[in-house]
């Protein structure tokens, strides 16, 4: 198994920046694709972002498209989500979520392990 927990979460005002990370124990934290989900409430959890094992290939949703970037650090078991020029509809709790594989994973139930999220919230 792997356990994951985000942190990086907070109140930030319109304009600001982020960065969550999701850090990976258990098994080898490498060899696991990596997805940063959100969620508000009353609404499903959607993908904002996803990276592949060694952080070669990334890909984004097209609402946080030049405004987010995700990135991978193997050697601290760590995925980073950077979000810059943050927009109140940013608000919501960031999951990660882990897959093992050599691609990426684009849907919720392709991933079987989860975070317990981190709450942004982002103030006008």
């Amino acid at each position: 198994q792997v356990q994951l927990v985000e942190s990086g979460g907070g109140l930030e005002q319109t304009g600001g920046s982020l960065r969550l990370s999701c850090a990976g124990s258990g098994r080898t934290f490498s060899d696991y694709a990596v997805g940063w989900f959100r969620q508000t409430p009353g609404k499903q959890r959607e993908l904002v972002s996803s990276i592949n094992w060694i952080g070669t290939i990334t890909s984004y949703a097209d609402s946080v498209k030049g405004r987010i970037t995700i990135s991978r650090v193997n050697t601290k078991d760590t995925v980073y989500l950077q979000i810059n020029s943050l927009k109140s509809e940013d608000t919501a709790v960031y999951h990660c979520a882990a897959e093992r594989g050599a691609g990426l994973f684009d849907s919720r139930g392709e991933y079987d392990y989860w975070g317990a999220g981190t709450q942004v919230t982002v103030s006008s």
